[in-house]
């Protein structure tokens, strides 16, 4: 989603297209689009919070590669991307956003975090919210993991205390996919 109302963006979609279309979330900050896009931190916020306003619900994507990884800068990185993309948002903007923890190194990699990695990344996240809007806030808001989620990781990735559901790519496209929707609760 583009940021702009009206303008030469050719390529961009305005939220007043998605909102005309009745799409209700809309997929913000992915590493993608930070990559090729030359995205920001900054534009990251600015989209969010547009898509607030415009009465979308934002998934916000933080995540670090794998160089940052293995230099342990996970919540260094995490945190600044989470807390530029949550800038002059309230608690109440927060909880209708989605937060979507997608390390770039296990995206379409074949590699994934182990649950506990993921765990103690999106609960890093929760604790940021917490710090920053409340405990309520970090309670209520919905955290996701996404980098290679696959029916052979579902079930142990979803029922972390801290990962809320995932945010699928790849997997989403092939027939076992209904797999990872109906993981064993």
């Amino acid at each position: 989603m583009h940021q702009k109302e009206t303008g030469a963006f050719t390529g961009e979609i305005s939220a007043e297209m998605l909102t005309a279309m009745d799409v209700p979330y809309v997929i913000i900050g992915h590493s993608e689009r930070r990559e090729y896009f030359a995205e920001t931190d900054a534009s990251v916020n600015e989209k969010a919070r547009k898509a607030l306003q415009s009465k979308l619900i934002p998934i916000i994507c933080v995540g670090e590669t794998l160089a940052q990884r293995e230099s342990n800068s996970t919540n260094e990185v995490v945190s600044t991307q989470l807390n530029a993309a949550l800038n002059d948002m309230t608690a109440e903007d927060v909880v209708k956003s989605v937060i979507a923890y997608e390390p770039v190194w296990a995206i379409g990699t074949g590699r994934t975090a182990t649950k506990e990695q993921a765990e103690e990344v999106c609960a890093f996240i929760r604790e940021q919210i917490r710090t920053r809007f409340g405990n309520d806030a970090a309670e209520a808001v919905r955290v996701l993991y996404g980098g290679s989620v696959s029916p052979d990781n579902a079930n142990e990735l979803f029922t972390m205390p801290n990962i809320d559901g995932g945010l699928v790519g790849g997997a989403s496209l092939k027939s076992t996919f209904e797999k990872v929707v109906h993981y064993d609760r």
